[in-house]
């Protein structure tokens, strides 16, 4: 094999080790640190400061910023964050990003086969999740290293050739060329980690004299502050397809690293010759790669301070780039599709988790107001009222089984921690039967709707003790629901209590029917249908003492949510 396909292979392979390393310890992470991540999600706030905080932290935890943004637009799109909140979080995020780059500028070659074997021997001996989740942690960061210095070995010739050192040169003198070399590069490779790694591993090599950098911080700035601009293109492909305000959070990230880019372009050398000072003296290529994380951390630092009060600046011109659009779908159209989900962040379990709680809540909602309207004027169900149940029916089917892929994905994805997959579990039971009691409800109201259109007709008193009992379910389903959303102030023993009055209540129904049709003030052919209706009365009932349950091992959507 010549020396080129080698020095070919080597980067490849190198890449490859460190990307996979990367995205391992980040999964990793999620895994040990997920539920932490709720802490820091929680404080988001309207002050942009904290928000710009929580962005950094939670970049800081998953190691991608690209996953903090991704997980933003997925908030912003299920209407959980405001646009101005999304844009602290992304300015945050930035920041975040580079603690990657300044972890790769610690000298840790001669202990990364002591990372790899220590990771692998937690990992292997331990039978606890979160042990062994801290194992594969550190088991990936040995390969990340390993990944960087596999390409830096296969670049050693290179600093030889003199093509490539001309080639170098040019990119060196010319900035724009070096800012469209490193956007091309994270465009690729789709990890702005990545090709700063590259570049830091690169800029290490000694040039022809055997002494200096064979790129120099003044060649390596303009690399990356492509780099910052080619990690945009995630968070655009991330927002195709979602709603207007997630797309102008994925702008105001280009925004955020495309004026960034520009301004620094102009003051490259002045901002090397600050970079070189602050950072720590000796050797060029034994520091520069400290001066090129440096560096990163630098710019987006300062933008960050440029754009925290021009926030409400950067909300119009995201406005403008993704204006209000004409087109609209029908409100069933919106009903039918999940109002909270969001396929992207499968891989972020912790926040995908909080998007099902919502969805599960929204389902409980539906079936609220479908319980409502099961009220009867005249004697008789309305018309626009049993047209609402039906439609709310059909819509949380659809739910349902949107709800179910997605739990599907997770499980598939191995993304869930033991806990999260148990807590997984306990929100699948608690939506089983919120579809159920919808869909009883549905019975109800059409074999009711069925009498009103038929010859034989329920007496006053029939329908009177409907009225009561149908009020009665939707009393103690909004308690359950109030106990399943973690009030801590619901008496799980009342509604046990209320669950026996409505069973009660159903069998003094049906002894007062065969009375009344003994005395000929019911028809005796109403007896099955109303019976039905008895019977499904009952079902809700024991589906909310389901409900009730599951709120009483503590099994609620509060688990899923940020605390405040």
């Amino acid at each position: 094999m010549n020396e080129t396909m080698k020095i070919i292979f080597g980067l490849i392979g190198g890449l490859a080790i460190f990307i996979y390393g990367m995205n391992m310890m980040s999964e990793c992470l999620q895994k040990a640190a997920g539920e932490k991540m709720k802490k820091i999600l929680a404080l988001l706030t309207k002050n942009p400061i904290l928000g710009v905080l929580a962005g950094a932290l939670t970049t800081a935890v998953l190691q991608s910023s690209s996953a903090t943004t991704v997980m933003t637009i997925g908030f912003v799109s299920a209407g959980l964050m405001s646009l101005p909140q999304a844009i602290s979080i992304i300015l945050g995020a930035n920041i975040g990003t580079t603690m990657t780059a300044q972890i790769i500028a610690f000298k840790v070659t001669d202990y990364i086969y002591l990372f790899i074997f220590a990771g692998f021997l937690i990992s292997f001996i331990s039978k606890k999740e979160k042990v062994k989740n801290i194992g594969q942690t550190i088991f990936a960061f040995g390969l990340l290293f390993l990944g960087i210095e596999t390409m830096g070995d296969v670049m050693k010739p290179l600093a030889s050739s003199a093509f490539f050192v001309n080639m170098i040169g040019k990119v060196s003198h010319i900035p724009i060329l070096g800012v469209c070399v490193g956007a091309v590069m994270t465009l690729v490779v789709q990890s702005s980690s990545a090709t700063i790694a590259v570049l830091q591993n690169f800029a290490a090599q000694a040039g022809p004299d055997g002494v200096t950098s064979i790129i120099g911080l003044t060649g390596a700035i303009p690399i990356l502050l492509g780099d910052n601009i080619g990690t945009t293109i995630t968070a655009v492909l991330a927002s195709i397809g979602q709603p207007k305000d997630a797309r102008r959070t994925a702008f105001a990230h280009c925004v955020f690293n495309i004026s960034g880019a520009i301004l620094f372009l102009f003051l490259v050398k002045p901002y090397a010759a600050l970079i070189q000072f602050i950072s720590p003296k000796g050797n060029e290529i034994d520091v520069i790669s400290r001066q090129i994380a440096n560096a990163h951390t630098g710019f987006n630092l300062v933008m960050t301070l440029i754009w925290i009060p021009l926030i409400p600046l950067m909300v119009k011109i995201v406005m403008k780039l993704v204006p209000d659009g004409k087109g609209k779908e029908t409100e069933v159209e919106v009903a039918e599709n999940p109002k909270y989900l969001d396929n992207k962040l499968i891989a972020q379990p912790a926040a995908a988790l909080q998007l099902v709680a919502k969805e599960v809540m929204y389902c409980a909602k539906l079936v609220d107001e479908m319980i409502g309207k099961l009220q009867y004027r005249n004697g008789k169900i309305d018309k626009e009222n049993a047209e609402l149940v039906e439609e709310n029916a059909k819509i949380l089917q659809k739910l349902y089984a949107s709800v179910n892929d997605y739990f599907a994905s997770l499980y598939s994805g191995g993304v869930l921690t033991e806990e999260q997959a148990s807590q997984s579990a306990g929100m699948q039971y608690i939506l089983c039967d919120i579809d159920r009691i919808g869909q009883l409800t549905r019975e109800i109201m059409e074999t009711v709707a069925k009498q009103n259109k038929g010859k034989h007709k329920y007496s006053k008193d029939a329908l009177k003790e409907l009225k009561k009992a149908m009020e009665q379910i939707q009393m103690i389903y909004g308690s359950c629901i109030q106990a399943i959303s973690g009030d801590v102030n619901m008496d799980i023993k009342e509604l046990m209590r209320q669950k026996e009055d409505i069973m009660q209540l159903g069998e003094k129904m049906r002894k007062n029917h065969i009375a009344r049709v003994g005395k000929g003030k019911c028809d005796s052919k109403l007896t099955i249908p109303f019976n039905d209706v008895l019977h499904n009365i009952d079902r809700i009932g024991n589906s909310c003492v389901n409900l009730v349950e599951v709120a009483k091992e503590n099994v609620t959507m509060q688990a899923f949510f940020a605390e405040d």
